[in-house]
């Protein structure tokens, strides 16, 4: 009788413990699934970002040139303030 009583207790708790492992998986399949679509959400804004700091960018390098053509096109007014030599060695 109590062979019985034990040999019924095992598979118990092989299926206790079977169903933690089980458990623990399955939480952590989901917190893989989070850290994934947190990722994703984060690589977006970083998107978002780079893409703002490149029109920026673009502005700004599109201003510099302009002054740069206005300052080659015109170069009889800064002849008065600066001058430009090249040394003779």
């Amino acid at each position: 009788m109590m062979f019985k009583h034990q040999i019924g207790i095992l598979p118990e708790d092989v299926q206790h413990k079977l169903d933690i492992v089980v458990e623990g998986h399955g939480m952590l399949a989901e917190k893989l699934d989070n850290t994934g679509d947190e990722l994703k959400e984060e690589i977006q804004k970083v998107n978002q970002r780079l893409t703002m700091v490149g029109a920026n960018l673009s502005k700004k390098i599109s201003a510099i040139s302009a002054d740069l053509t206005d300052h080659r096109a015109d170069t009889e007014i800064h002849r008065k303030q600066y001058s430009i030599r090249e040394s003779k060695d």
